[in-house]
């Protein structure tokens, strides 16, 4: 038996393992990176002498971090719920989320530079027409190319995407947004 080649398949398994541990080390930095510099918290226990964090300190701050965010969008969700049950302060049954919502709510988004979308937020018993403020919108430099509506609970969200006639001049939002919230109030 020939037994020349362990030394090579030594030489492998050793730049394997180095692969391997490059490899991790830039996982562990790129998740460490992700996480806010207020999130991280560095007590002297963890961090060697050049300042580091210890790897398994990084990913216990990553993995605090990650539930701090599921329990964020699970209060997000609630909130959302109960908003779309027509509560208008924001609060579910429980009264766990407060936020208040005044109706209407007139908001306005500029688009790459030359789309504009327009939501208001309505009462279902606000008498309000959507070409009122399709006219608005034409008059103040835009073309109304798209429009929808949809109600939920006792609200009604119209939403408008107009596009800019003439790209250089385009619009005066502020003036859009000013008109808008006095039509629908």
């Amino acid at each position: 038996m020939k037994r020349y080649n362990t030394g090579h398949e030594k030489l492998d398994r050793k730049i394997v393992e180095r692969n391997r541990r490059i490899y991790m080390k830039d996982l562990c930095f790129k998740l460490t990176s992700l996480i806010p510099p207020h999130q991280l918290n560095s007590s002297q226990n963890d961090t060697n002498s050049q300042g580091m964090q210890s790897r398994q300190h990084q990913l216990d701050e990553a993995g605090t971090y990650i539930k701090l965010l599921e329990k964020r969008v699970e209060e997000l969700k609630a909130r959302r719920v109960a908003l779309a049950m027509g509560n208008h302060d924001g609060t579910d049954n429980d009264g766990n989320t407060s936020i208040r919502i005044e109706l209407p709510v007139v908001e306005l988004r500029e688009c790459l530079g030359s789309s504009l979308e327009v939501v208001l937020i309505t009462g279902l018993k606000k008498n309000f027409a959507i070409s009122e403020a399709i006219v608005v919108i034409e008059d103040e430099g835009a073309e109304v190319v798209s429009a929808s509506f949809s109600t939920v609970g006792d609200k009604v969200f119209h939403t408008l995407h107009a596009q800019v006639k003439v790209c250089r001049v385009g619009v005066d939002t502020a003036k859009v947004c000013q008109r808008l919230k006095e039509l629908v109030r």
